[in-house]
């Protein structure tokens, strides 16, 4: 295959397709997001994801298998330890992590809140325990507004994420306290402090808005990095920026919602023609608003959005362009609990210039990075990973 001028990644983020081999060492046995989803609506409908060869991947109600699938398709098993959005975002650049994250299902400790307090300056905090996002808005919205005292609450994630009113309280001090947050849990090794603005009153309803941010902890070296020492323009969409912490991004548009998000990529497109570029796009919806909210049937919902949305983007590739749908872990909203699961992910990878084909499962979410790193002549110096373009 000749070298293709852009590789287009899209992450649907909280998209599995079924539970990993190490799923009983994460109590997910029986977790399959889109299989159960098709499930809970009595069929998908996903005519061009279906042509690209989705349903090759298991069973999933509505979306059968088609015998000459027009996209190379096959399932990714994860290496990294866990299962959240900076493990799954990393190992897909290459980078495997060893150890998870930590995680603080009893809260934090109180010496690293007092010292938060103290250097943030603030006249204390709320809340300090693993609760849903919508739930602790209900329990502490109006406590906060009172207060002043922002929410500290965590989930299954290695995440400390800090609740205050946008309108109130302002973005520009939000991510403030936040980034004193991220100072002092470096030492912890907290995989992301979240930024989470809200908007409303008791009365009517609390609701988080669009302007969240994420402050991770820095990436070891991975493919953004190769790709940018190599003259390749890396184009970030929605949260990836965060999640790499901002490093080896050429240029980036922080959308908060899949169609921005989709926009945003197509829009890329349209500018990188003929250059070479590597658009590595997130789509937050599936996770943040249907996945950990358990609502199957908004979820199917945000699919055909993305289906409806996928011609767009085929008609803007070039021949020597590569196009991948993939995810960086679960989120079965049918599933017990409100977190992430450890699932396969789907890679349906379409190029106008190669044959499409149903490929055998693969053992690591690093053959995105191996794939891509082939397609523009970048030898890849990962120990993991191996290419589907050879």
């Amino acid at each position: 295959m000749a070298h293709p001028r852009r590789v287009i990644c899209l992450v649907a983020d909280g998209f599995g397709v079924g539970a990993a081999p190490d799923a009983p060492h994460y109590g997910d046995v029986g977790s399959n997001t889109l299989g159960n989803v098709a499930e809970a609506v009595q069929g998908l409908r996903l005519p061009h994801l279906e042509k690209l060869g989705l349903g090759c991947l298991g069973n999933f109600a509505g979306i059968p298998s088609v015998a000459s699938p027009l996209a190379r398709v096959m399932r990714l098993g994860e290496q990294s330890k866990g299962k959240d959005t900076t493990t799954g975002h990393w190992e897909l650049a290459g980078l495997v992590t060893e150890e998870a994250f930590p995680t603080f299902p009893n809260g934090f400790p109180d010496s690293l809140l007092k010292e938060w307090v103290r250097e943030a300056g603030l006249p204390g905090f709320l809340g300090n325990k693993a609760a849903s996002g919508t739930d602790i808005l209900t329990e502490l919205g109006e406590a906060h507004l009172e207060s002043g005292k922002p929410i500290v609450y965590t989930s299954a994630d290695s995440v400390f994420q800090v609740a205050m009113h946008q309108d109130a309280f302002g973005l520009d001090r939000l991510y403030q306290v936040c980034e004193v947050a991220r100072k002092l849990t470096l030492p912890l090794q907290l995989g992301r402090v979240i930024a989470r603005p809200f908007i409303g009153t008791a009365k009517d309803g609390f609701m988080r808005t669009e302007k969240r941010r994420d402050f991770s902890i820095a990436p070891g070296r991975n493919c953004l990095d190769l790709l940018c020492e190599n003259s390749i323009e890396v184009l970030s969409v929605g949260k990836i920026d965060d999640i790499f912490d901002h490093r080896s991004i050429s240029r980036g548009n922080h959308t908060g919602n899949n169609q921005d998000s989709l926009r945003a990529t197509l829009e890329y497109m349209k500018q990188s023609r003929g250059k070479d570029a590597f658009i590595f796009s997130n789509l937050v919806d599936f996770d943040m608003l249907y996945g950990h909210r358990r609502d199957p049937r908004g979820y199917a919902q945000a699919l055909s959005r993305l289906d409806a949305f996928y011609p767009e983007l085929l008609r803007e590739l070039e021949p020597q362009d590569i196009v991948m749908l993939t995810s960086d872990h679960g989120c079965d909203p049918t599933f017990r609990g409100s977190d992430h699961t450890r699932e396969y992910v789907p890679l349906v990878a379409y190029s106008p210039g190669f044959s499409g084909g149903h490929l055998a499962d693969r053992s690591t979410f690093a053959d995105v990075s191996a794939t891509v790193l082939e397609a523009f002549g970048i030898a890849s110096p990962f120990p993991v990973g191996e290419s589907f373009l050879s």
